[in-house]
C-alpha cells in the first residue's frame, strides 16, 4: 500500500499528523532561511517510552511529582518542531515557520545559534536502544516533505552541532539507513 506523502501548509503545519502547540517558540530572525535538519533523541523519564511526558515537557507541564527526574525539569522551556514516537506516530509542536527551542548553544559551519535556521526532530529513544523500523519510515517521510517545502541543505545530529555537550541521536542511529529511505544525497550527511 502506498503511503500518502505529507504536505506542509503555508502556515508551516504538516497535514495528516497530530498537532500539540508548544508555547516554547518564537519568530525566526528576518530573512533567515531554514537550511538545517537536526536530529535528537529523548525519553522521559530516561529510558522510558510512551509515557506522554515529552508532550507535557514541551507544553510546560512536566508533572514533577510523577518521577524524581521530572522534578529536575521544572521551569525548563524547551520544544522541538516534531516528535516521532517508537511506533512511528508523529506529533508537531511548532510551526516550521517559527523557531523551536531545541538546539541550545550550537554551531553549524561557523554559524552559531542553530535554532535560528533549523528544524528540530526528536526521536523517542536513547543512546542505548536501537530505533524502530516505524521511526525510520516516519522520519524518512517527514524529511522528504520538509526537503520539498524548505531550502534545507544538510542533516546533522545534536551531537554534531553541540559536540562535547550532546550525544544524540546517539551511536545506534543508522545514518545510512535514514539517508537511503529519505533519498538524501551523501553531501547532506555528517
Amino acid at each position: 500500500m502506498a503511503v500518502r506523502p505529507l504536505r506542509i501548509g503555508p502556515d508551516g503545519w504538516v497535514d495528516g499528523i497530530r498537532h500539540v502547540r508548544s508555547p516554547n517558540c518564537d519568530a525566526r530572525p528576518a530573512g533567515v532561511a531554514v537550511e538545517l535538519l537536526i536530529l535528537h533523541n529523548v525519553s522521559l523519564p530516561p529510558g522510558q517510552f510512551g509515557s506522554g511526558c515529552i508532550d507535557r515537557l514541551f507544553c510546560n507541564a512536566p508533572e514533577p511529582r510523577a518521577h524524581p527526574f521530572l522534578a529536575l525539569l521544572a521551569g525548563l522551556r524547551v520544544s522541538a518542531h516534531f516528535l516521532i514516537e517508537r511506533d512511528g506516530g508523529t506529533t508537531q509542536f511548532v510551526s516550521c515557520r517559527q523557531r523551536a527551542w531545541h538546539a541550545g548553544a550550537s554551531t553549524f559551519e561557523g554559524r552559531a545559534g542553530c535554532n535560528d535556521f533549523s528544524i528540530g526532530i526528536e526521536l523517542e529513544g536513547t543512546d542505548f536502544v536501537a530505533f524502530e523500523t516505524a521511526q525510520y519510515a516516519a522520519l524518512a517521510q517527514l524529511a522528504r516533505a520538509l526537503r520539498s517545502a524548505l531550502p534545507l541543505r544538510a542533516v546533522r545530529g545534536h551531537s554534531h552541532i553541540a559536540p562535547g555537550r550532546k550525544t544524540d541521536p546517539g551511536p545506534l542511529f543508522d545514518w545510512d539507513r535514514f539517508a537511503r529511505q529519505a533519498g538524501l544525497p551523501a553531501l547532506w550527511l555528517p
